[in-house]
């Protein structure tokens, strides 16, 4: 069954806070400011919000109801959004819904986190109750490992190389050389990607995505309210969810869009083809390759050649996370889970600055969250088209 689709309901005024290493402040501090830069953004007053959607994994014991206490915020609509990486697109759809309803005229949808000296240590060690139970006791805290599993696996039935995740980060961090906000500053060569030093066997240190403290965030409303403010905005043309998809699968080398590919691009209109702009969550290069068999750009277990017969920059063919991404620009926590899709509004609104692609007008961002030992079980996916 094909969705309603989201006539009249727009996202607007994409917000990136420049990201850190380490910071003292906490979580609060970046998801205030990123809602600053809404209103900044937007011209509008705090008032004018009536809806929020949150995602955070250091806002603890705080959720986000406690977050409107603290910003003096009084909506009439609210969203928690516990889905990692894939928060960004699920907070999109819960938003358009309820703007669509009459639930919310204006929604605010951000997500931040910080990062002290020891907190990601911290977070891993209570991540969830499997990793907190079952996994993290034994020595096998934290993504490197599980993604290490997933890599190597999906590296022998695929006959994917190295070099072909090489490629991906070497392409990423030459767009995030024009993304004003990234951490990593220098250029990657195919060489230093190869002889970096091993982290988890086969991942080395450039295949493995850097904490950071950060926020992201966008508004969701009406077109018309859009236009009567004067801000750039894009066209939702579709959107999927999905969790724990393929649940009998005895290790992860697919996710929950090969579920619903079809029903996305129904709800669009077109296919790969006309997708301008590829934007994906990237903690770690073998999900690229799972996003672009799992979104229909090739056939199951042929990701490898995909890499192989395109370049992925701003400038190339199928241009792909035009900011850097997560590897080239670090994941500030849940923020990672907006970072694609505050880039491809960006990029169909034409503010994207030296990272714009030519004549982008449609765009696809999907995400990925919520690792346990062998799978990710959160999966999404929108497209986004220019107004």
């Amino acid at each position: 069954m094909t969705a309603a689709a989201y006539q009249g309901v727009v996202i607007a005024a994409p917000v990136s806070l420049p990201y850190v290493r380490y910071s003292a402040k906490d979580a609060h501090w970046f998801l205030a400011r990123a809602l600053s830069g809404l209103l900044k953004a937007s011209g509008l007053k705090k008032d004018d919000l009536d809806g929020l959607g949150v995602s955070s994994f250091t806002l603890f014991p705080d959720t986000a109801v406690g977050l409107t206490q603290h910003l003096g915020l009084s909506p009439r609509w609210l969203d928690h959004l516990p889905y990692g990486g894939a928060s960004g697109v699920i907070a999109l759809r819960r938003a358009a819904r309820a703007v669509q309803c009459g639930d919310a005229s204006v929604v605010a949808c951000v997500a931040g986190d910080t990062n002290h000296v020891d907190s990601f240590r911290a977070n891993l060690a209570n991540f969830s109750r499997f990793a907190r139970d079952a996994v993290y006791p034994f020595g096998s805290g934290g993504p490197n490992a599980s993604f290490a599993f997933l890599t190597s696996h999906y590296m022998q039935s695929t006959g994917a190389k190295a070099e072909d995740f090489g490629k991906l980060c070497v392409a990423q961090r030459d767009n995030a050389l024009r993304f004003p906000s990234t951490l990593f500053k220098l250029p990657l060569t195919l060489d230093e990607y190869l002889d970096a030093r091993p982290i988890a066997d086969p991942l080395k240190l450039f295949d493995c995505v850097m904490p950071c403290a950060g926020a992201e965030g966008f508004l969701v409303m009406r077109e018309d309210r859009a236009k009567q403010l004067g801000i750039p905005y894009a066209r939702i043309l579709g959107t999927i969810e999905r969790h724990n998809a393929f649940a009998a699968d005895p290790i992860q080398f697919r996710g929950g869009w090969a579920v619903d590919q079809d029903h996305l691009y129904a709800q669009a209109g077109f296919g790969p083809p006309d997708i301008d702009v590829l934007e994906v969550y990237d903690d770690y290069p073998v999900i690229n390759c799972l996003q672009f068999e799992g979104l229909g750009f090739c056939r199951e277990g042929e990701a490898p050649a995909f890499i192989r017969n395109n370049t992925f920059t701003i400038d190339g063919s199928q241009p792909f996370n035009t900011s850097g991404g997560q590897l080239s620009v670090g994941q500030a926590g849940a923020a990672g889970g907006f970072l694609g899709l505050a880039q491809a509004l960006r990029q169909v609104t034409g503010q994207a600055l030296k990272t714009q692609v030519e004549n982008a007008r449609h765009a696809l961002v999907s995400g990925f969250g919520m690792i346990n030992y062998d799978r990710g079980i959160c999966t999404g996916a929108a497209i986004l088209g220019r107004a």
